[in-house]
This record gives C-alpha cells, structure tokens and sequence, in this order.
C-alpha cells in the first residue's frame, strides 16, 4: 500500500487544478526534507512537476519552488537540464515581463546552468520575447538573459534576475562563454562584458556582486584580450574591480598623484566589499590582468598599490592579505629579475571562478 505521502505526489497530475494546488502546497516542503519522494516511479513527479510549471500562477510557482529544492540531485537536473521545451519554458518566463515569480525561475536556471548540457545557451537562438517595449530586440537567448540582468523593466523589481549572475559565471568558464562575454554584439553594437561592470561595487545585492565578480575573473582568463579589458576605450573594467577594495580612507597627495580619477575623491562614506570571498576574487582577476608587462606597467601607473595597501591593513581576513601580498609581490618586482610567468600568475590566481558552480539555491 502506498504510504500518504506518496498517495499525495499522485495528485500532482490530477485533473482538478485546485486539487494539484493544495498537492504542491503541501509537497513545498518534503522537497527539502524528504526529495527522494520526487525520484519515485523513474522520476514521474518531476516529470509532473515540469508540466506544471506551466500551470495556474500558485501552482507554476510552487512548482518552480521544488524544483529549485530538487536541483542539487543529479538526475533531476539531467531530466531538467537536457529538454529542450522545459528549457523553452524557462526561458519564455524569465523574459517575457508579466511573469510575477521571475526570482525564482532564475534560481532554477542558475542551478541547471551546474550541467554541461545547459552550455547550449550560448549559441541557442529562439523568438524574441513578448513585451510592450520587448526586455530585448535580440534572438540569442544569452542575450535575451543579458538584457533582463541589466534592464530597468516596469513594474518588476530589479531582484527578480540577480541569480542570472550566477549563470553568467557559469558560462564564463567556458572558452566559447568567455568569447561571448568579449564580442560586440550586432543587435546593440555592446560587448557584453562591459554591461556588467557597473554592478561590482556597493550595489544591494550580494548575489549580482559575487556573480559578477566571478564572471569578469573568468574572462581574465583569456590573455589575449589584457589590452581591451584594460584599454580606457576598451572594456576598461580597472576602475570597477578597484572600486570593491577601496574604503574610506584618507590617502596623501602623494598616494592619489597618477591614480584613476574615480578612485582619487571617493566619498567619506565609501565602504569596501563586506564579503571578504568577492574581495578575494576581485584581487585574483588583478593578478591574472599582470600576466603580461603591459598589464603590470598600467597597474603601477595607475597607482593601485594604496588601494591594495589599505585593503590588507583593514580587512581582518588571511586570505584576503594573502591575495594583497601576492598582487603586491608582482607589482614591486622589478622587471629586471626573473619577472612573472603567465603560468606562475595564474596558479597564484587560482582556478576559474567555481564556488557557484558547487553551490546549489535553495527555497525554504
């Protein structure tokens, strides 16, 4: 006989719609203390709940919710992560603006975006979303996301995409995510990268901080783009991975003589990162940007050595310091010794940014 609680995943595919309501209400929360019911019969209730998710309002984002519990097992996420119309769904929801519970879509596509099979995004081409204006005039689907990331659209909260982030350093990872991340797009004539950068210093959402800072550390990993990421008409993404380390602190005539002028009269109630772990990532895409001569040269011109001075002697963090010594290390080399490999840089600077991608949402 099957117990109540597995009587009650039946349900989930029953014709009533108030009754699949009061089901997905009542199963929000075994998703978190009990998934193994969702695996059931070769994982019918996901399948049921991938359907749903198409549902009435209530039950489509309860729905989503479980998912989004479900997602750090590995089936889930293939049975999740490989269809191509589930994939659609998400999409269609994410950019189409009249959706109320976009959030939460966007955590459910950050955790499928963990599987090698959702790297399609970057080539995927679908229609252009629904709208009045449409949130983007584009047919790439990474763009379509790009643009609900950094757009102000009416009568949604800006919070509802901050875990696209999250998915955008995911992507980043790959060589084929870097390019995109560094190529002018034909629709808007933008590089991708640079509509990132305004969000790495003292916006409101620790999420779209970390998930930035990750994304523009990946790209770093491409040395050959240095020159534009560095390039005051380039990218010039130096100001914004600063921007984080600095505090508040008075520095000396002599400090701010040569230094970027968004750094030289920062506000006295500037604060650094409160998160010593996107600190860290900010000071290690530093690193892997002094790879080559040209990149050490600009750095020392542009006087950074106070901000990372400060940075060590006010953030009571180890690895936080022991990121400032071994940028600082490589800055007052002097170019006549053995100098730095780009192979010691990026060892020293650690892997591709991956913390997000063993990190899981989860909706309690």
């Amino acid at each position: 006989m099957p117990s109540e609680l597995e009587e009650l995943v039946e349900f989930l595919h029953h014709g009533n719609s108030q009754i699949r309501q009061i089901a997905c209400e009542n199963l929000l929360g075994y998703s978190t203390t009990n998934p193994d019911i969702f695996k059931r019969q070769q994982l019918l209730p996901v399948r049921d709940l991938k359907l749903l998710v198409r549902d009435y309002a209530p039950i489509a984002k309860n729905a989503i919710i479980i998912l989004v519990n479900l997602s750090h097992d590995e089936d889930v996420v293939s049975t999740l992560a490989e269809d191509d119309a589930f994939l659609e769904t998400l999409l269609k929801k994410i950019t189409e603006t009249k959706e109320s519970f976009s959030n939460e879509l966007c955590m459910l596509l950050t955790n499928l975006s963990k599987s090698p099979s959702l790297d399609r995004l970057i080539t995927l081409t679908r229609s252009t979303p629904l709208g009045n204006p449409p949130v983007s005039l584009s047919t790439n689907a990474v763009d379509q996301l790009m643009d609900c990331f950094v757009k102000e659209i009416p009568n949604k909260p800006a919070k509802d995409y901050d875990y696209l982030s999250y998915v955008f350093a995911d992507l980043s990872r790959l060589e084929a995510g870097r390019k995109y991340f560094l190529t002018r797009q034909a629709y808007d004539d933008i590089v991708p990268i640079t509509k990132l950068t305004v969000f790495t210093d003292e916006h409101r959402s620790h999420v779209r901080r970390k998930g930035v800072a990750s994304t523009l550390k990946n790209v770093c990993f491409e040395a050959s783009v240095h020159k534009f990421l560095l390039s005051e008409s380039g990218a010039n993404i130096l100001p914004y991975v600063l921007l984080p380390l600095a505090g508040n602190e008075e520095l000396s005539d002599e400090d701010t003589e040569g230094m970027l002028p968004d750094l030289q009269l920062l506000p006295p109630d500037k604060e650094r990162d409160s998160d010593p772990d996107i600190l860290v990532t900010h000071l290690e895409t530093l690193l892997l940007l002094t790879t080559g001569r040209q990149g050490r040269d600009i750095m020392r011109r542009a006087k950074i050595y106070p901000i990372i001075r400060d940075c060590h002697l006010h953030v009571e963090d180890e690895n936080v310091r022991e990121a400032c010594d071994r940028l600082v290390q490589v800055l007052l080399r002097d170019e006549a010794d053995d100098g730095v490999s780009k192979e010691a840089a990026r060892d020293q600077a650690g892997t591709q940014e991956e913390d997000e991608d063993e990190k899981i949402v989860e909706v309690f």
